[in-house]
């Protein structure tokens, strides 16, 4: 894959603005970091000229864009089982199954969604990251299953990316909570910041980063609420720490909502395998043809027995 072009027009002056912020606005899915490296290596002009990552953008100033030519990936592809919905040019939709890491880590280098997809899209990549790979622009827990969209190619990335930044998709979980709601629907905005003492996990944080979840009630059942949750933004673990935030963690939520579970197991005999959270349904505009797609996935067996168990 070689070095790729993109040219655009500022189309309002920032004099308070940095050319970094607007260019990671316009390309959601490259990090700030990776801007203003560009800029500095000059592979960012503004009017065939070098500037800082600090440059007050001025309306009609034509910003060049000089994508490095991406480098092979690192990870190897393997032959994974994937559960693709659906399939094109630009981008393909999953149902991620439980256990299955999105991004290589620690202790889980070889049997992630990235090898599957490396394997499975056979050089159909994004690279506008700087490395080759399937375009992953959002993500899921370890543990959580249901729908992803993967980008297939630079473009489909960047238009994908930019509906995710701007609350452009839409995101419907179902989940099981331990106890009951106290109301058929609600809403929880708090926002979402890593724990200052466990880094792994996020905590509700009056400096963190905005965060809107809504929900409403499926089914009651004795001793906990199946719900319907929206999330207007993306942050992590969003559904596990809102419903943790409100007092009615997730069921099978080790890190969220230990007592609460263990509360649960006593009252009822159930212990659930992981969290029960499945990304039901997932919609948004296909980057190329502008028509609206729209995806359900039904609940995973698991996610059914914990509803059956916890019925009695």
């Amino acid at each position: 894959m070689d070095a790729s072009a993109e040219n655009l027009v500022v189309e309002v002056s920032l004099p308070h603005g940095r050319l970094d912020i607007l260019l990671h606005q316009r390309f959601p899915c490259v990090s700030r970091n990776t801007i203003q490296r560009l800029i500095r290596e000059g592979a960012i002009q503004v009017d065939g000229q070098t500037v800082k990552p600090t440059h007050h953008p001025r309306a009609g100033e034509r910003v060049s864009v000089t994508w490095p030519a991406p480098k092979p990936p690192t990870v190897a592809p393997r032959d994974l089982p994937l559960v693709v919905l659906y399939e094109d040019t630009e981008l393909l939709v999953l149902n991620k199954a439980a256990g299955m890491v999105v991004h290589p880590a620690a202790g889980n280098e070889e049997n992630t969604l990235v090898s599957a997809l490396l394997h499975h899209c056979q050089g159909q990549l994004s690279g506008i990251g700087g490395v080759e790979r399937p375009g992953i622009v959002h993500r899921l827990d370890q543990h959580t299953t249901g729908l992803m969209v993967v980008a297939k190619n630079d473009a489909a990335h960047v238009a994908l990316s930019f509906q995710f930044a701007h609350r452009q998709v839409e995101k419907l979980y179902h989940a099981l909570a331990c106890g009951s709601l106290p109301a058929e629907r609600g809403e929880i905005e708090a926002a979402i910041a890593r724990h200052p003492n466990h880094r792994k996990c996020m905590t509700v944080a009056a400096g963190g980063r905005s965060a809107r979840t809504t929900w409403r009630v499926l089914e009651r059942l004795p001793h906990a609420t199946l719900v319907q949750a929206q999330l207007h933004t993306g942050r992590t673990h969003q559904v596990r720490v809102h419903f943790r935030h409100i007092g009615f963690p997730l069921v099978g939520d080790s890190i969220y909502g230990k007592q609460a579970n263990a509360r649960l197991t006593e009252q009822t005999g159930y212990r659930a395998p992981r969290q029960m959270l499945h990304a039901f349904r997932l919609g948004f505009t296909h980057p190329r043809t502008g028509e609206r797609l729209e995806f359900e996935a039904p609940w995973p067996a698991d996610f059914q027995q914990a509803v059956t168990a916890l019925r009695r």
